[in-house]
C-alpha cells in the first residue's frame, strides 16, 4: 500500500537570523539524509511561508511504501542541527493511504476491481 504524509514543518526567526551561507550547509546536510532513503521514500519540498497558512512555513510531501523506512528518516533529521538547536519544528502530519478502500474490496472483501 501506498502511504503519503504531508508534513507541517515551522521554521522560527533563528533560523533566517542564521547567515545564509549556514543555512544552505544545514540545508544541504538535511538533503543528503534524504537522499540516503530515496529508494523507499520520495520527497518533495515546499515553502509556504508568504502564502495562506496557519502555524507553519514549510511543508513536505513523501510517499512511501516502507512507512519503516519513513519513519527511520525522520528520526535521523530530528537528530540533526537544524531540529536540536531548535531551528525547526514538525508542527503536524497529514496521513492517508493512496485508494485504500480499493485494496479492502479486493483483499477483504474478494471483489474484483
Amino acid at each position: 500500500m501506498r502511504y503519503m504524509m504531508i508534513v507541517l514543518l515551522e521554521f522560527y526567526p533563528s533560523w533566517l537570523a542564521l547567515p545564509r551561507e549556514e543555512r544552505r550547509k544545514h540545508a544541504g546536510a538535511l538533503q543528503a539524509t534524504i537522499q540516503k532513503y530515496r529508494e523507499h521514500v520520495q520527497v518533495r519540498f515546499f515553502d509556504a511561508e508568504a502564502l495562506p497558512g496557519k502555524d507553519y512555513t514549510d511543508f513536505i510531501v513523501c510517499e512511501t511504501e516502507d512507512m519503516k523506512q519513513y519513519h527511520y528518516m525522520w528520526e535521523e533529521i530530528r537528530d540533526s542541527e537544524p531540529y536540536t538547536k531548535g531551528y525547526m519544528k514538525i508542527k503536524d502530519v497529514v496521513m492517508g493511504m493512496e485508494n485504500a478502500f480499493q485494496s479492502y474490496e479486493s483483499e477483504i472483501l474478494q471483489m474484483e476491481q
